[in-house]
């Protein structure tokens, strides 16, 4: 599917490149294993390669190949040859989407957020309420009955990603488990490791700059600052092997640990990204930001992008989960 035309320069390239590797994802020559198959890491590090190259045609691989997870944990069928699948599944304050009954099937209204690929994925599952539940339907994205609402991503960093919102109107859908399965099964928890994995990636782009700059000169300050974000991906690439080596011996999380631990790798990832701009910026000043164009992109795009992890809310989440009695964890 060629990109669309009226699309910006950023998300027509984020579009073609996502087409590109949906294409050799196709074809074998890039696997993303699913999570829990023994292979997680692998998948983590897929991630992370197709982050460090562009967070934002990353951001669309992610929905493509956690829709695939979605599906196989749920029951759904996988996706078909020439399909772009997106997961438009946020559910913040707002009109959002209603699920109503009509023959044997449904059919979706209301207006969805953040619908990354909302110009270029041909399926998407999306969230929809359903009295006073949650459901999870699989939509083909259909031009006339999923209009982009004009002006709704004014986003700098991760403008590339096309994430407007989007008016449903009479969309029919499928739907993809029971109520609240979508939050509910093990893969949520996994999946949002995936997403960490992809920050990950991002940090290590640009983090390239300081390498770069600490190669060319000798200077205590900047080794120093080299040292400290050389630490710090350490730290956040052992965590993810971790994760990964838990998931696979837990797929199903029989010994619940999956939530607690997908909270605290997001947070610890999410805070190593923070680290790592921080010492960057400091470290090379304005120069790379105003001169060099592709490591300017990464910082504004991971920027935004790890703001998916909502900061004190969710390290409040981890302290509330802890502080459980520990027979209701």
């Amino acid at each position: 599917m060629p990109a669309d035309p009226a699309l910006p320069v950023d998300a027509a390239q984020a579009a073609r490149d996502f087409v590109d590797t949906v294409r050799r994802i196709e074809k074998d020559e890039l696997t993303f294993p699913l999570p829990g198959s023994g292979r997680t890491a692998e998948r983590f590090a897929a991630l992370q390669c197709v982050a460090e190259a562009g967070l934002c045609t990353a951001r669309l691989v992610e929905g493509h190949v956690d829709a695939t997870a979605i599906l196989a944990e749920l029951g759904g069928s996988a996706p078909s040859v020439g399909e772009l699948w997106g997961v438009w599944a946020a559910e913040p304050p707002g009109e959002g989407l209603v699920a109503t009954r009509e023959g044997q099937g449904w059919v979706l209204n209301g207006l969805k957020q953040y619908c990354s690929g909302a110009h270029t994925c041909t399926r998407a599952l999306v969230t929809a309420r359903v009295g006073e539940s949650r459901r999870l339907f699989a939509v083909e994205v259909d031009a006339e009955r999923c209009r982009p609402a004009e002006g709704s991503w004014q986003a700098v960093g991760m403008a590339g990603s096309d994430t407007p919102d989007v008016r449903f109107t009479n969309v029919p859908a499928t739907a993809v488990g029971a109520p609240e399965a979508y939050v509910r099964r093990p893969g949520f928890w996994h999946g949002g490791i995936g997403v960490a994995a992809c920050w990950y990636g991002g940090a290590v782009a640009a983090s390239r700059v300081l390498r770069d700059a600490a190669a060319g000169r000798a200077e205590p300050h900047t080794d120093a600052h080299l040292g400290a974000v050389d630490v710090q991906l350490h730290a956040a690439a052992a965590l993810l092997e971790q994760a990964a080596a838990e998931i696979d011996a837990d797929p199903r999380d029989e010994e619940g640990g999956a939530q607690l631990r997908a909270m605290r790798v997001r947070a610890f990832v999410e805070s190593v990204c923070r680290t790592v701009l921080d010492h960057v910026g400091r470290a090379t000043g304005a120069g790379p930001l105003c001169h060099d164009a592709a490591h300017a992109r990464t910082v504004a795009d991971l920027t935004v992008y790890i703001r998916q992890h909502h900061a004190e809310r969710e390290l409040a989440g981890v302290g509330a989960y802890l502080a459980r009695p520990e027979d209701s964890r």
